[in-house]
């Protein structure tokens, strides 16, 4: 059995149109799991790559996120995304107990109503677009402004401080070393906000997520006020990490895989199972997310991993584990649904999901319906890519029709 092994230095850097990071496809060919150096923090951590391993991780409590706080743990951005006490780094049963209250408001009745506004605001944006003519920038028109208006929108923010938000979100984003007092401003300031609208709703409750939130029980337990902050603010990183990149990522594949489009077009009932699979396939992330501290001493594959460790998971390589997906890096509309672990996996799967495929499905929906003759205006080649964050996307993505 090993216990240590040398570190393989990992910038995670590589930001070429969706094609999958050189490393860590070499990673996914050593073995199941590495030891790997990232940009920032003082030590080396462990990476599993596989579906199984990933699964196993994710879902052993003797891996904690929790255990991470206090330290200057290995990642990829100069300052930690995360807050103390985000739902992101609690184990259970604290987690539990979040993710139970946090989910009645993505309860069915909460999400067809969020559904009916991404619904009028995509096609208020598709007018638009319309109206202008091509070539239009379906980045500025649609991927930036539906997810970011849409959960400033839900979360019940005034429009007039949506720019505010946009910023802040940007600045906590950012990877680069300059950024670290910036980001930790960014944080604060988001935080204060929060703090100050929460109290609002509660004096006058509205329709909006954060009422929806500050009115959810199980017996006597609430969440209190700055669970809800974190929370909020939470969502509204997830809000403008994920649908947006995801929209963009989506597009350039219809856009560049003609038979995709055409199965689309042809079969819009299959729109949700053909999203789910670019979802698997898109790399809309770089490397690695938030690690885990091993609580004990845990044999896994082979592999002493020692109390104390930090361990990541790769969500983007168990997406393409040949053992639970056949052929894994073809994208095919017609794979039988599986699980995929795009929004993360266990305690951790993103609890907004509801309001994330709701996004991808009205945006990719009602374009592919509204534009029949939608077609890159540049070659793909002359596509743009974001390079100074942690996220995959096109930065404009020119489209005629």
């Amino acid at each position: 059995m090993t216990s240590s092994g040398e570190a393989i230095t990992c910038p995670f850097d590589f930001s070429k149109a969706l094609e999958f990071d050189p490393t860590l496809a070499a990673l996914m060919a050593r073995e199941s799991i590495t030891r790997i150096r990232l940009p920032y923090g003082d030590a080396d951590a462990w990476l599993v790559t596989g579906f199984e391993g990933v699964r196993q991780v994710t879902t052993d409590q003797r891996f904690s996120r929790a255990g991470i706080m206090g330290f200057d743990y290995p990642r990829l951005t100069p300052e930690p995304i995360v807050s103390p006490e985000s739902i992101n780094v609690m184990d259970p049963p604290h987690s539990t107990r979040l993710r139970r209250l946090a989910s009645q408001a993505f309860a069915k009745r909460h999400v067809e109503l969020m559904r009916r506004k991404i619904v009028r605001l995509a096609d208020t944006l598709l007018d638009e677009m319309a109206e202008q003519g091509p070539p239009a920038d379906l980045v500025q028109h649609l991927s930036n402004r539906l997810p970011q208006q849409t959960i400033y929108d839900v979360l019940g923010i005034p429009r007039e401080d949506w720019p505010r938000m946009q910023e802040y979100a940007h600045q906590l984003l950012a990877t680069g070393q300059d950024g670290r007092e910036t980001a930790a401003n960014a944080k604060a300031r988001l935080r204060e906000y929060f703090g100050e609208l929460i109290q609002e709703r509660r004096r006058t409750p509205g329709r909006d997520l954060i009422s929806a939130l500050a009115a959810a029980k199980d017996g006597e337990d609430v969440f209190d006020d700055q669970e809800l902050a974190v929370m909020a603010l939470t969502l509204v990183l997830s809000g403008q990490d994920t649908a947006t990149c995801q929209i963009s990522n989506i597009s350039y594949l219809l856009l560049t895989r003609p038979e995709l489009m055409k199965h689309l077009r042809s079969r819009p009932e299959t729109l949700t199972d053909v999203l789910n699979e670019m979802l698997r396939i898109i790399p809309f992330r770089k490397g690695v997310g938030i690690p885990r501290v091993a609580l004990e001493d845990v044999e896994f594959d082979g592999v002493l991993i020692r109390a104390g460790d930090f361990v990541h998971v790769s969500y983007l390589t168990a997406n393409r584990d040949a053992e639970r997906y056949q052929d894994p890096g073809t994208i095919d509309p017609e794979r039988p649904s599986a699980p995929h672990m795009t929004f993360g996996w266990g305690g951790h799967r993103c609890i907004a999901v509801p309001l994330a495929m709701a996004e991808l499905e009205v945006a990719v929906g009602r374009l592919v319906e509204r534009f029949p003759n939608l077609g890159l205006a540049v070659p793909p080649e002359d596509v743009q890519w974001d390079t100074e964050t942690i996220r995959r996307f096109p930065l404009e993505l020119p489209v005629t029709w």
